[in-house]
């Protein structure tokens, strides 16, 4: 019964564009086998620089926009895998993530600086890019948020070659493109339930990078 199973997993992460890969070397034949593993030819959470000599700071993406699979960089190996929860793999029943979702390479968010012990969530605004991509983007600005009571603040950055490119702050995106940060605070606020997540509030870009030096130390130190 395991071939079949595999099989019908295989196919449905192609479908849903689950399995795309954007490695530069082979894995092992029975990672590329694996329905539920994204291969790269390196760690997804140590084996980039966090913030580019241009500035930029690289996100990987997790979960692509618009779709609902839970992907996320498992620690300590630094892969790629699907959430398994109660058994399966994780899929979110809501609408698909309004922007692509990832984490920073070399970064750790301690609960005293807003996060729950893992490395900085971002949501990145734009169009919808394959899971496992590694983009340079600008931090404009940090969505404060508690999930179950317990604070997991989330980054929001912006690429180049989307209608966001030049926004560098909060304050721009909201005259330029009214209604973007309601939309995240509404989806964030609604995806897992009523009254599990909050989110009280949000902060500017200059917040938002000094947590992103502090994630920095701490991973470094840790």
């Amino acid at each position: 019964m395991k071939a079949p199973l595999v099989t019908a997993l295989a196919g449905l992460a192609l479908v849903f564009g689950f399995a795309t890969c954007c490695a530069k070397a082979e894995p092992a034949a029975a990672q590329v086998d694996d329905p539920l593993y994204h291969p790269n030819d390196r760690s997804f959470l140590d084996g980039y620089e966090p913030v580019l000599p241009s500035g930029e700071v690289q996100v990987v993406v997790e979960i692509p926009a618009g779709t609902t699979a839970k992907w996320e960089v498992t620690k300590p190996s630094g892969e790629l895998r699907w959430e398994i929860k109660n058994g399966k793999p994780r899929i979110v029943a809501y609408l698909g993530y309004p922007g692509n979702y990832g984490m920073i390479p070399r970064t750790l968010l301690p609960k005293e600086l807003g996060g729950d012990g893992d490395p900085l969530d971002v949501i990145v605004l734009g169009d919808s890019v394959p899971r496992g991509s590694v983009l340079p983007t600008h931090i404009i600005g940090v969505m404060r948020m508690l999930d179950g009571g317990e604070q997991d603040d989330k980054l929001i950055a912006v690429r180049s070659g989307t209608p966001f490119a030049e926004v560098r702050s909060l304050a721009q995106l909201r005259k330029e493109f009214a209604g973007v940060d309601v939309i995240l605070e509404q989806w964030f606020s609604n995806y897992k339930g009523p009254g599990i997540v909050q989110v009280p509030g949000f902060a500017e870009a200059t917040e938002a990078n000094r947590i992103l030096q502090e994630s920095i130390k701490a991973f470094a130190s840790h």
